[in-house]
Parts: structure tokens; C-alpha cells; sequence
């Protein structure tokens, strides 16, 4: 089997997972695709030195690309682009992340769809490190461990990080539900 052959086989099958992280890091469609095209590229080049399971390797490439983006974003945040710009205006992402629900009924599908929009923008309110733990715990549902290798901290830190973000993510939805109940008077 060759090479490319062997780092397809492995890596592919983790491509959701790495465009979940770099997604919920980034908050940008484009921004994710790229991430994951580079720490793709990026773990191919390395992939002979791997041992053991490819998978939090390689979303530790992703994290890092991610990070990297984030940091070249900070340092160029007074500069907006042109098409971000008209993205923006236009409206044309707003309703991208709604996903399909398999319910019966019109009524369970909004009543759905609106749970995980104001989760999703709840978790798009946290600090990154909080929602980095988030999202590696509940939707890639690494261990902590895992969790523990792929960001660099001691397990202690993860399940402290895990525990204030879940609490954090708490108030912001109280706070919205609150604010929702408000508007529906």
C-alpha cells in the first residue's frame, strides 16, 4: 500500500471531527475548510512519525493551524475584507449552520431547530479555551486524556476547563432563555 494510500486510509475517516474543531475555534465556514486543508497537508508530511491512534494527532495539527489563524485574525482585526464585508450584509451564512431535524411534525422541527441555534450561539459566546474543551468532550467526545495530549494541558486542567465552561455555557443560556421569555410578553 503506499504511502498516500496508508494516510488516507487513517486519516479520512477523522476529516468531520478536524472540520468540527477548526469550525468551533475559527467560527468561519472558509476559515475551517482552510485549517483542515493545511493540517491535512500538514500530517501528511509528518505521518511516518506517528504511534498509535492518528486521530488526537491529528486534531492537535488542526488546533495548532487553527490557533495560528486566530492569531494572524487578532493581529489584522481593523482590516475587514471586502466580500466578508458583503457576506455579512447580504446575509448569505446566517442560516448555514441550521441542520435537519428527522422529527414528524413542522412543530418539533422549529422547536429543534431553534434548541440548536441557541446552543450553538451560546457556545459561540464562551471563551475559546472553554469552548475548545467543549466541543473536543461532547461532540468529538474524546477522553480527557485525549483531550489532556491534544491541547497541552495536565488532566486536571482539562476537567477544570470542562467544568467551568459547562457552567459558563449554563448562564449564557439561562441568560438567553431569560431574555427570550421577556420578548415573548
Amino acid at each position: 500500500m503506499t504511502e498516500r494510500a496508508e494516510f488516507e486510509r487513517l486519516a479520512l475517516p477523522h476529516m468531520d471531527a478536524a472540520y468540527t474543531l477548526a469550525f468551533w475555534l475559527l467560527r468561519s465556514r472558509p476559515d475551517a475548510e482552510d485549517a483542515v486543508q493545511d493540517a491535512y497537508l500538514r500530517a501528511f508530511r509528518a505521518v511516518r512519525n506517528v504511534q498509535g491512534d492518528i486521530r488526537p494527532w491529528l486534531l492537535k495539527i488542526v488546533r495548532n493551524v487553527a490557533l495560528r489563524k486566530l492569531s494572524e485574525r487578532a493581529r489584522t482585526a481593523n482590516v475587514i475584507p471586502f466580500d466578508a464585508a458583503r457576506s455579512d450584509r447580504l446575509g448569505s451564512e446566517r442560516g448555514a449552520l441550521q441542520v435537519a431535524a428527522d422529527a414528524p411534525s413542522a412543530e418539533d422541527v422549529a422547536v429543534e431547530a431553534g434548541e440548536q441555534a441557541m446552543v450553538r450561539a451560546a457556545l459561540a459566546e464562551l471563551a475559546p479555551t472553554f469552548r475548545e474543551a467543549l466541543v473536543l468532550r461532547e461532540i468529538e467526545a474524546l477522553s480527557y486524556r485525549e483531550i489532556a495530549g491534544l491541547t497541552g494541558v495536565p488532566i486536571g486542567t482539562v476537567m477544570s476547563r470542562l467544568a467551568r465552561a459547562r457552567a459558563e455555557l449554563r448562564k449564557v443560556l439561562a441568560r438567553m432563555m431569560r431574555r427570550g421569555e421577556s420578548d415573548a410578553v
